[in-house]
């Protein structure tokens, strides 16, 4: 007779490396199944490559095989090394300088200066990020915050859900709901030949609304944990995370902050700004930023009187850590790898294109969001995607009386707010890696505000739809 008082095994989400391998599959079958097709491809007036509207032909697809299905990865891990990379570099950098304790005693400096008003930061930090993102398109630049907000937050009492939203949600709602981004709006009023200032008010607003929901929410969250930590989905993980990072929230405990931890935290603040400028100045991206945190890494150690063998070490071991979130970025866009293999890719977004074009003015709007953000999963690049769908939804969208600044917005929308999630997004992967927060748990929290997002975004684009003049 079986024991009864056996229990049952509880049921655990597959790892994020098999959700992603099992897309992979079901993409490689569909291969079999979506017909080819392709638009031309022209370059416009500022030398960029975009899709030619109404160009869309039948070709002969070229079905993905087992053998095509397994060497994705490897394509896809190769296409993305440059992110992949960066991410093992930027990992191992953070591991040496943590090892000085200099951030912690930093951290631990700040949570005495905010004693009972822990909350403040909140709102700084996010209305900062979120003022970055929308006007200098900050998205990659952010990853390295997180290895900093995290041991903050955690240190206030907080989760890491917290200390990473802080900075990656604060910048992902600027970049979405921008008013400037050059990466976004800049490149989509260049193809749809829109004048740079129509609709910037109208913008104002949404982004000013909309990163004051981000701040509200996530304040109102952060207190939550704080009342009652257990009611944090990550309390054991961070648990384990306080004792790595030796965080102690005790009265009266005394962190030493000498000398060397204020030039470590110098450096790195140094290093930080040397990178916005880099960015700002010289369009500086992933490579550039890798070797400044590698530099950053070095010094550090050197300032903290460790050996050569001791930084090399502590690099391979923050690396280490992190190669589960590099593996996940190749992975996923060995998605993209095999669509575009197989020829299908651009059927894909005809298709789409041909299901919102019966529909009426408002529900038009309300598909070509759902569109854009479909096809954010395949085309995580902001510039890539306006090349791709700008010159079809635009003539689209007019078709309804949608004028080009609505469907500007909606790319906006499409592109940005469903990086919190997707995870072919390199920055959330990375993010995720550095704040050492696991992708299925950060995915439970974040779908209950994607989906109040999008809502959201559906409130934000009605007006704009109904009343032209409003992005005029």
């Amino acid at each position: 007779m079986k024991d009864v008082n056996v229990k049952k095994k509880k049921f655990q989400v597959p790892h994020t490396l098999t959700i992603i391998f099992t897309i992979l599959a079901i993409v490689a079958l569909a291969t079999w199944i979506i017909p080819g097709g392709e638009y031309k491809r022209a370059e416009n007036n500022e030398g960029k490559t975009i899709v030619v509207a109404d160009s869309f032909e039948y070709i002969e697809s070229s079905p993905r095989s087992i053998g095509d299905l397994f060497m994705a990865p490897l394509k896809g891990f190769a296409a993305k090394a440059d992110v992949a990379g960066f991410i093992l570099i930027v990992g191992g950098a953070f591991a040496i300088i943590q090892s000085t304790n200099a951030i912690n005693a930093g951290i631990m400096k700040v949570v005495k200066a905010f004693k009972g008003r822990e909350l403040l930061l909140i709102p700084i930090v996010v209305a900062l990020f979120s003022l970055a993102g929308a006007i200098i398109g900050m998205a990659e630049e952010t990853i390295p915050f997180a290895a900093i907000f995290v041991p903050l937050a955690l240190a206030l009492g907080y989760d890491s859900l917290t200390g990473m939203s802080m900075s990656f949600i604060g910048a992902t709602v600027g970049f979405s709901a921008a008013m400037l981004n050059p990466f976004t709006v800049g490149i989509a009023k260049g193809i749809a030949e829109t004048p740079i200032k129509a609709g910037i008010a109208y913008r104002t607003v949404v982004w000013i609304i909309m990163t004051i929901l981000a701040i509200v929410y996530l304040m109102y969250y952060a207190n939550k944990v704080k009342k009652n930590p257990e009611s944090s989905i990550l309390y054991e993980h961070d648990l384990k995370r306080k004792q790595e990072l030796n965080i102690t929230q005790s009265e009266g405990v005394e962190v030493k902050f000498d000398l060397r931890h204020k030039l470590i935290l110098l450096t790195l603040l140094g290093g930080l700004a040397l990178i916005i400028f880099g960015v700002l100045k010289y369009e500086w991206y992933i490579n550039e930023i890798a070797a400044v945190f590698l530099g950053l890494g070095i010094i550090s150690g050197f300032i903290g009187k460790m050996s050569t063998n001791d930084i090399v070490e502590n690099f391979v071991l923050g690396a280490k850590d992190l190669l589960g979130a590099a593996l996940i970025v190749g992975l996923a866009n060995a998605i993209v790898i095999l669509l575009i293999d197989a020829k299908v890719m651009d059927t894909i977004l005809y298709s789409l294109a041909k299901v919102i074009e019966p529909l009426p003015n408002l529900l038009s709007g309300y598909a070509m969001l759902v569109v854009q953000s479909i096809i954010n999963f395949f085309v995580g690049s902001g510039t890539g995607q306006a090349a791709l769908t700008i010159p079809i939804m635009y003539p689209l969208g007019e078709l309804v009386n949608i004028n080009r600044e609505t469907t500007i917005l909606i790319y906006q929308f499409g592109n940005g707010f469903t990086d919190l999630i997707f995870p072919t997004s390199g920055t959330l992967m990375a993010t995720l890696g550095l704040a050492k927060v696991p992708y299925d748990k950060w995915a439970k929290w974040i779908l209950k505000v994607v989906i109040a997002l999008f809502i959201i975004q559906l409130i934000m684009i009605t007006p704009a739809i109904l009343f032209p003049g409003l992005l005029s």
